[in-house]
């Protein structure tokens, strides 16, 4: 498979982190009617890079195989983590980056 697609499908991961990060932005000033849900510009944002994501990890897909491309996508575990903890100041303890650890190792075994 070719690393062109590789990193194609890592740039869809971040992506759908990045649209994580700003559904997390957006909770804080969540109410559920219709107003206050179009001019929530947070979720707005996070919707178009995850729906971005989408489109271009579907691209991704016509160029390889399911059983390798879709491993690749549990990398967005680690992006969300390192953005959280960036820029949302969030906390992770050991065991959360041992578990980042493992995310990179099974990743890793697919792959090869």
């Amino acid at each position: 498979m070719s690393g062109k697609i590789i990193l194609l499908v890592l740039f869809a991961a971040f992506l759908g982190s990045l649209g994580q990060l700003f559904f997390k932005k957006g909770s804080a000033n969540l109410s559920f009617n219709v107003m206050s849900l179009l001019t929530n510009w947070y979720l707005i944002l996070g919707l178009c890079l995850y729906g971005i994501s989408t489109i271009i990890y579907v691209y991704a897909l016509s160029y390889g195989e399911l059983s390798m491309l879709y491993p690749i996508i549990a990398t967005s575990y680690i992006w969300t983590c390192f953005l959280a903890v960036l820029i949302l100041g969030e906390h992770m303890s050991f065991v959360n980056w041992v578990g980042i650890l493992f995310i990179l190792l099974g990743v890793s075994l697919v792959l090869k």
